[in-house]
């Protein structure tokens, strides 16, 4: 029998973390005791899959466990642990320093010394750790002193070194879907063992739901509401589990964000895209989701500033004045008014033409520019304040556009070897088909005239 059957005993500590009526909280208890437990990770430890196998083997080595919270990373490091019979010492990177890495360290070589075990060191948080910090565990983890498992939810290219990156396998764990919550609730719900099943306790099929949907793919999120339900529910004559109890449990639902993680620029490049997209509806949503998640609203108001600029551009040059006017008057007003200026900015810049023309300019001088060859500016462009300027030429043969017909002078003013040379072109739609194109056509017309 191994530790992946449904029936095998668990891992040290799991039988005192289930006895009815103690303290430790319904998700503890509820803890993942098997693989065969372990539900909604079936891509990254389902059978068959590469590293179920080297778990069983007692090979899975250094791991970084990437996913949101309440999805099973540190139940995943228990059951790694368990199955290869590694001593687990937890270690939180909020708490802890270099030397408590040390002293981890010679704790798991005691261990060794001891009875032969090897030690899993487990690490939740590990982004929390600055660059040096995380350098602190190469030797150890090279060396096979310690097997290394990071507990993260922030993406680890960003917040892991190389070093340590490439000597540790990355899983990525998913948010748990709606199946997965509802079977983790409905076996809380009925075990008598570790869960609420003395209680005979019933849950409503609208509360269940309702449930499911305050988890948001969070396990813990989900078991952590349930028990609040049914204390409340316990006080009632027929025992059950309904919205308003659940209602009175939950409280509000706190959306996943944090302010400078994963989620904050997710939904900042979900409000973009939608915006670029011109989806007025997705557009309005990820605003509110932003809003509602507690980020703060001036950095969605430049967000759209700058979207104003880069994907409408001259194709509605009012863009970029409504988008500074929202964001002119969030810093005014706050919220929750100023909700409303970033709303109508939205809706607009959603539906507004778009055009990248003008992005697409700047950047293509801006390569031009940055190709090394610095060219000079002509003649009579340059500033003639002295008379040693003038009498090097500088000014001469100057046309003053606003007294020639049609404001356009017969005069280039881009340097020698890239005369012809195009950056802009206006786009099809909005002011730039309407006025610019026919504008910049009208001086190219004058301008031929006079060559």
């Amino acid at each position: 029998m191994t530790l992946f059957d449904a029936d095998a005993a668990g891992p040290p500590g799991a039988q005192s973390r289930a006895e009815p009526g103690g303290q430790a909280p319904l998700a503890e208890r509820m803890r993942p005791r098997t693989l065969a437990e372990f539900h909604g990770q079936g891509d990254a430890v389902g059978r068959g899959r590469a590293l179920r196998e080297a778990i069983e083997r007692g090979e899975a080595g250094s791991l970084l466990l990437w996913g949101p919270p309440g999805c099973g990373k540190t139940t995943l490091a228990l059951l790694i642990a368990e199955v290869s019979g590694l001593h687990f010492e937890p270690f939180s990177a909020v708490l802890s320093g270099v030397k408590d890495v040390r002293e981890a360290v010679a704790r798991a070589d005691a261990i060794r010394a001891t009875d032969g075990r090897g030690t899993l060191l487990f690490i939740d948080e590990i982004h929390r750790f600055n660059r040096a910090q995380q350098d602190a565990f190469l030797p150890f983890v090279e060396s096979g002193r310690i097997v290394l498992v990071g507990a993260t939810t922030e993406n680890p290219s960003f917040s892991i070194n190389r070093a340590l990156l490439s000597r540790c396998r990355v899983v990525a764990l998913q948010p748990l879907d709606d199946a997965a919550i509802g079977e983790i609730v409905d076996r809380a719900l009925g075990d008598e063992e570790r869960g609420l099943g003395r209680q005979r306790l019933t849950l409503d099929a609208a509360a269940r739901e309702r449930l499911v949907l305050h988890a948001n793919g969070d396990a813990r999120r989900a078991l952590t509401a349930l028990e609040a339900a049914a204390r409340i529910a316990a006080l009632r004559a027929d025992a059950t589990i309904d919205l308003d109890a659940l209602a009175e449990a939950a409280q509000h639902r706190a959306l996943a964000h944090d302010r400078d993680g994963d989620h904050h620029f997710d939904l900042l490049s979900a409000l973009h895209k939608s915006l670029r997209n011109s989806d007025v509806q997705a557009s309005i949503y990820w605003l509110a989701r932003f809003l509602e998640a507690g980020a703060d609203p001036l950095q969605a108001a430049r967000r759209m500033v700058a979207m104003a600029a880069e994907d409408i551009g001259l194709a509605d040059p009012m863009a970029l004045q409504v988008a500074t006017a929202a964001l002119l008057a969030l810093q005014n007003l706050g919220l929750p008014e100023g909700r409303l200026p970033l709303a109508e900015a939205a809706i607009y810049l959603a539906t507004a033409p778009k055009s990248r023309g003008a992005c697409t300019a700047i950047d293509a001088a801006l390569t031009e520019v940055r190709s090394g060859r610095q060219r000079p500016v002509p003649a009579h462009l340059r500033n003639a304040p002295t008379a040693l300027s003038r009498s090097l030429g500088h000014g001469r043969d100057y046309r003053f556009a606003p007294a020639e017909p049609g404001h356009v002078a017969d005069m280039h003013c881009l340097p020698e070897g890239l005369e012809g040379a195009v950056f802009y072109e206006p786009g099809d739609w909005g002011f730039e088909a309407a006025r610019m194109r026919e504008r910049l056509d009208e001086i190219a017309r004058r301008r031929a005239r006079r060559e």
